[in-house]
């Protein structure tokens, strides 16, 4: 029997398991996915040396970057990113052959791409962790013109205590890769200037628990378009199968 899985700390929360294994069983595949929630990042040789049916894994916090340095070969998105979340294993005799993909860039891609419209020419990412690197690339390729945000002065972003309205109206496309407003601190939202937005404004959260956040619903409330990362974490996982069975 086959075997996938994902590893991070921690890993209570994912979202994963319960996806391939429903999918393996619908599906007639034999295999089974697991969770492998590694202490630290040097713990992953031992999961490939205990679980040779292991053909490949999702990678989640905080692993994305630090596990770069164990892989054999990276995709071309993986590398201009700077993170993997997608893991493909192979076996060669005794030796064990790594490859890691970002599945983020298609999921967000393939998401988003539907709801931009010509005037959507410039965007705000908020936060500056893994996630925002593959979105900062991910709406480069589609021809946006970006802006970071952070709560810290550094170089290439604005912080959110010099965020205009003014700002709002000429970045139209906001995409929030913090963990502001997710289960089970609902009340909160990131710090803008909601009122300056309206019909052509963007909102698009990667957070999908709860399915509309408080930074949604005040765009909502100013007639903006919203989008919860949902769809995108389904894009993903069909994705990471696509990478694992190339």
């Amino acid at each position: 029997m086959d075997k996938y899985g994902i590893i991070g700390c921690p890993l209570g929360h994912s979202f994963s398991p319960g996806f391939f294994n429903e999918k393996f069983k619908n599906e007639g595949i034999d295999a089974i996915y697991e969770k492998y929630e590694l202490p630290q990042i040097n713990s992953l040789q031992e999961v490939l040396a205990t679980n040779p049916e292991l053909r490949g894994l999702n990678v989640t916090i905080p692993y994305k970057q630090q596990i770069i340095p164990y892989l054999d070969e990276l995709s071309e998105e993986a590398r201009a990113i700077g993170a993997v979340n997608v893991v493909r294993v192979r076996h060669m005799g005794k030796e064990t052959y790594l490859k890691g993909y970002n599945s983020d860039v298609i999921g967000f891609t393939k998401s988003i791409e539907p709801l931009l419209k010509p005037f959507h020419k410039k965007a705000l990412i908020l936060g500056t962790g893994g996630a925002s690197n593959a979105i900062d690339f991910s709406l480069r390729k589609l021809g946006l013109e970006i802006l970071k945000v952070s709560r810290y002065e550094r170089a290439d972003t604005i912080q959110y205590e010099k965020i205009t309205s003014q700002v709002i109206e000429e970045y139209n496309v906001i995409v929030n890769c913090t963990p502001v407003g997710m289960y089970p601190k609902v009340e909160e939202c990131p710090p803008l200037p909601y009122e300056a937005m309206d019909s052509r404004t963007l909102l698009y959260d990667l957070i999908y628990n709860p399915d509309e956040t408080l930074f949604m619903k005040k765009g909502i409330e100013q007639g903006a378009t919203v989008k919860n990362g949902l769809e995108m974490l389904l894009l993903q996982a069909y994705a990471s199968w696509d990478f694992w069975n190339e």
